[in-house]
């Protein structure tokens, strides 16, 4: 790939958070940095960084087409992808509407392929390219009231996998980050989803004890630069890794995964929800 301070990234979901943090981390690295995102208000104070900022809807295609257009006619070239805009639906299968279920995989999954399948044929073009897309350690791990959210993850990681084999002739690269708790909105736009859904259903014990592990993670989760080194380390590495791990909690519960049956794991998820309830009850106590 070219020198870095030649190489241009497109940043999703980077009005706050992860992306935000991603934006300007590689903006300081030297970078030519495009933030883009559905709420530019949010995105003013990086236009005196030096990073361009674009409107992006990513599930709308004439939206994603026109953020392309934009890029390609002021830099002619796009060497590093990173979609990273998301969030998370939470509530029980059971109760939340298949139409909150469809957006939340429209966002986290249909958003992000058709941007890469606009992207692939400008890197293939180029003969070199890096597509680094926002996983989780969802993607291998699972806990009650999540199911949408983490089957968004699930399906992310195998895409990528596959993607991988397809575009490595064409000298493109696949990356999958994989954050754990993060100290972010992401957090408290889950909760709301889940109390609004599930809070007075039939699931309300399960529903204390994820709010609270949600307002936890709001509190201890990892800044979110520490997920945005990361993507720089992605991003500059001469030959990346294929996934890249980190932030609070991240490697215990990949290990605990790997270790343990699942009947142990839900053993275990269980266990940790209600202690992590008791102890977020003591804590506002």
């Amino acid at each position: 790939m070219r020198p870095i301070n030649q190489q241009v990234v497109l940043v999703t979901g980077a009005s706050s958070g992860i992306g935000e943090a991603a934006a300007i981390r590689l903006r300081q690295r030297g970078f030519i940095v495009y933030a883009a995102a559905r709420r530019t208000a949010r995105m003013r104070h990086l236009l005196g960084l030096g990073i361009h900022v674009l409107a992006l809807d990513v599930t709308d295609d004439a939206s994603l087409k026109q953020a392309l257009q934009v890029i390609m006619q002021q830099q002619k070239r796009l060497d590093i992808l990173i979609n990273n805009a998301g969030f998370g639906t939470y509530g029980a299968i059971e109760e939340v509407p298949l139409a909150d279920g469809r957006r939340q995989f429209d966002v986290n999954v249909f958003g992000a392929v058709r941007l890469i399948q606009l992207v692939l044929p400008i890197m293939r073009r180029q003969r070199s390219g890096r597509i680094i897309n926002t996983s989780s350690i969802a993607a291998k791990v699972y806990e009650p009231l999540s199911g949408w959210y983490m089957g968004t993850k699930h399906a992310l990681e195998g895409i990528s996998d596959s993607l991988r084999t397809e575009v490595a002739a064409f000298g493109i690269d696949v990356v999958m980050i994989e954050p754990g708790a993060t100290n972010s909105q992401w957090a408290g736009i889950a909760k709301q989803a889940l109390l609004r859904d599930s809070g007075s259903g039939a699931y309300q014990k399960l529903v204390r004890e994820v709010a609270a592990q949600l307002d936890l993670f709001a509190k201890v989760g990892s800044a979110p630069t520490t997920i945005a080194d990361l993507m720089e380390r992605a991003a500059t590495a001469r030959r990346p890794r294929t996934r890249y791990v980190g932030g609070f909690g991240s490697k215990t519960a990949l290990l605990a995964r790997r270790l343990l049956s699942d009947r142990q794991f839900d053993a275990a998820v269980a266990l940790i929800l209600g202690l992590g309830y008791r102890y977020y009850q003591r804590r506002k106590s």
